[in-house]
């Protein structure tokens, strides 16, 4: 009877650390999600701002590349 007790608590506390653990790792994987969020977001803002280098340059109005986003270095 006392083994059972003892594996009880045992698994209680494993559980209860890997629980522990866990919220720990999501909480680190909403921060890099918060920060890659952002990151898109900053990246979108300049595309539809065309900032850069030539900044007067257009996008192309027909083909299929060039459309979307102003890749020019």
């Amino acid at each position: 009877m006392d083994v059972s007790v003892n594996n009880a608590v045992s698994a209680s506390l494993y559980m209860n650390q890997a629980q522990t653990a866990q919220q720990a790792q999501m909480q680190i994987f909403k921060d890099a999600l918060d920060n890659q969020a952002q990151q898109v977001s900053a990246l979108m803002e300049s595309a539809m701002t065309g900032s850069g280098t030539d900044s007067g340059s257009n996008l192309a109005s027909e083909g299929h590349l060039g459309t979307q986003i102003n890749t020019y270095a």
